[in-house]
């Protein structure tokens, strides 16, 4: 039940040592506002980090080949391994747990995109409709790559925001022709960046074409430059990683054992290594957070015992005229829990409000990071940081609580 005189007494207790009970809930105060924003500033990075993966499928890898390192099979090391269409029809065929095979290619060499008399430098990518199982491609107008594009070999593109900003402004670009090395493209989609992803300076740059016209037009006949795969859900991406590997090697003579001549980067494990990288932060920072805290209440309960021994011959009197152990007990308690509740509120109030304006301020001043975003909060765990505190703060003054009701009424009244 609500009793006011113990309120009162506990408001007389703090006016009567103001400084000292200021520092002793500056204590608890730090230590929710250091979890609080070590708990906030964790989730920034993780956010930041895992940004550079949002438009990657988690169950997706790229392969490409480079020059071999070792002999096999009457061939010398040194020799450059060129991916062909027959190995995209080998991979779709004998590796059953592959989703979505993207082979790519590449316009290499200097060279403009020209619309009329405006022309600037552009990635010009050869890709297949599959792509977009396993990147996001975000069309702001028109369509992507089809699978009739690519078997007609249609002379067609997508291109990208920097493209769209420097060959037509304040343009739809849907239907108009760009020219790139001699052949002029219709534009039949215009696709945008995502700001969290770590390559969209890249990507801004891209304009792709269907792979088979890229090879027919541009002189690379039969040439993949490299794949991207992903891998249906109930398989383990990076045993089928290995599998398409040891295909490529098989079929063209390369030693099993050379681990130059193909090189490989699997989205999946990095995701799975920056989940474990996170949860260890998250571990350590709720070990220091909690750490911090437990000071705080340590503090309280010191601050709690030298009360109860200060107020000795008062809880002696107390006894004496009848009050029952439990009302002490509730006392001190009810003191030690209110001290560490509003100063842990207190803590979680700043805490908030300084994320909230560190929000505001990278969003005002526009600052994009891939290693630092939206520092947040949860909401469940504030709530438990705040029960832990109410909790943790019965427990400081239990203690103090049970020696103030094990007074002996006669040797209180005699205590200095």
């Amino acid at each position: 039940m609500f009793n006011l005189e113990r309120w009162e007494e506990i408001f007389e207790t703090v006016k009567r040592h103001k400084l000292r009970t200021f520092l002793t809930a500056f204590g608890v105060f730090w230590g929710i506002l250091m979890l609080v924003l070590l708990l906030a500033g964790g989730r920034g990075l993780e956010n930041g980090v895992k940004g550079s993966f949002a438009d990657m499928a988690h169950n997706s890898f790229f392969v490409w080949t480079e020059k071999t390192s070792l002999p096999y099979q009457g061939h010398k090391p040194g020799r450059f391994i060129q991916l062909t269409n027959d190995d995209t029809k080998a991979i779709r065929q004998e590796i059953p747990e592959i989703d979505g095979v993207a082979p790519k290619a590449q316009i290499w060499g200097e060279f403009s995109v020209n619309r009329g008399m405006k022309n600037a430098n552009f990635v010009v990518q050869g890709e297949e409709p599959d792509t977009r199982k396993i990147e996001t491609i975000r069309l702001t107008h028109g369509r992507f790559i089809n699978d009739v594009d690519v078997k007609e070999r249609r002379k067609i593109c997508v291109i990208g925001p920097r493209a769209k900003d420097v060959l037509f402004p304040n343009e739809d670009p849907i239907g108009q022709y760009i020219r790139i090395k001699g052949a002029f493209l219709k534009i039949v989609g215009a696709f945008k960046v995502n700001a969290q992803s770590g390559g969209d300076k890249d990507d801004a740059k891209c304009i792709f074409i269907p792979l088979a016209t890229l090879q027919q037009t541009y002189n690379q006949m039969n040439h993949v430059g490299w794949y991207g795969l992903s891998v249906k859900t109930q398989y383990d991406t990076k045993v089928v990683e290995k599998k398409v590997k040891a295909l490529i090697a098989r079929r063209h003579h390369i030693n099993p054992k050379d681990e130059a001549a193909i090189g490989s980067w699997n989205a999946s494990e990095e995701f799975k290594r920056f989940n474990g990288l996170f949860g260890a932060i998250n571990a350590f920072i709720w070990v220091v957070g909690i750490g911090t805290i437990i000071a705080g209440i340590v503090g309280v309960s010191n601050i709690m015992l030298i009360i109860v021994k200060e107020r000795t011959k008062e809880i002696g009197i107390r006894k004496a005229l009848g009050a029952k152990p439990m009302s002490i007990i509730m006392l001190v308690m009810q003191e030690s829990i209110t001290i560490t509740a509003v100063a842990g509120y207190m803590g979680l109030l700043v805490g908030v409000g300084i994320i909230e304006l560190v929000n505001y301020a990278l969003v005002k001043f526009e600052v994009d990071s891939e290693f630092f975003r939206n520092p947040e909060i949860d909401i469940q765990v504030a709530l438990l940081a705040t029960a832990i505190l109410v909790f943790t703060g019965g427990l400081a003054g239990l203690i103090p609580a049970r020696n103030a009701a094990s007074v002996n009424p006669i040797e209180a009244l005699r205590a200095e």
